[in-house]
């Protein structure tokens, strides 16, 4: 079977997986199956349901796969886990209705949201989450495994470090460098740059 031809299966079902496969859809992909902690009494796209990861290595093969977890570690875990047992990356998810710059470099497990932009030279790093409209501008790298929230504006040539977290409607002003691990807060003004393992909120951000 081809890559084309195989559906996908979602892992984690509620709120954020949602958005993902309505993504998905509307891209024209095949989305039929979900691997969760428990089987959802909330099924809205009608999808069946494997168990839990760990309990689905026989059928996990027969899928491509999108880990539809909003928390960066546990998004990771999964994403190594799966990785590892039908030994291919998961796959990137591109909203239709997203702009994305044709010199802008994405990969493996990334989410480009509806109304998201990537701009011109931009670098996103694995499993990251460049939620609904974000603004992420020219130049800007992105780590691996980060979370760019809804409404969210990082400004040309902005560094962000792995598993770091830009809260709804933050802005991040032009040259900035975020590290490893941060957490900044929603509606927050960066104005300089912020170490790794620091959470930061306000205008400007503290």
């Amino acid at each position: 079977m081809s890559e084309q031809e195989r559906p996908i299966v979602i892992i984690g079902y509620s709120g954020h997986a949602y958005v993902v496969i309505d993504a998905l859809q509307v891209a024209g992909k095949r989305v039929t199956a979900y691997c969760d902690q428990e089987e959802k009494a909330v099924n809205p796209f009608n999808l069946i349901y494997l168990g839990k990861e760990k309990e689905a290595t026989a059928e996990l093969p027969a899928y491509d796969y999108f880990a539809s977890v909003g928390d960066n570690a546990i998004r990771k875990k999964i994403c190594d886990f799966i990785g590892s047992v039908v030994n291919r990356p998961a796959v990137t998810v591109i909203h239709p209705r997203a702009l994305i710059a044709g010199s802008a470099v994405l990969g493996h497990g990334v989410l480009v949201s509806g109304g998201a932009v990537v701009n011109a030279l931009a670098v996103i790093g694995d499993g990251t989450i460049c939620n609904t409209g974000c603004i992420v501008e020219h130049e800007c790298r992105i780590g691996e495994y980060v979370h760019i929230a809804p409404g969210a504006v990082l400004c040309g040539n902005v560094r962000i470090g792995d598993n770091s977290f830009v809260g709804a409607n933050a802005v991040i002003r032009q040259g900035i460098t975020i590290g490893a691990n941060v957490v900044i807060g929603a509606g927050s003004v960066v104005t300089r740059d912020v170490p790794d393992g620091m959470q930061v909120i306000g205008n400007p951000a503290r």
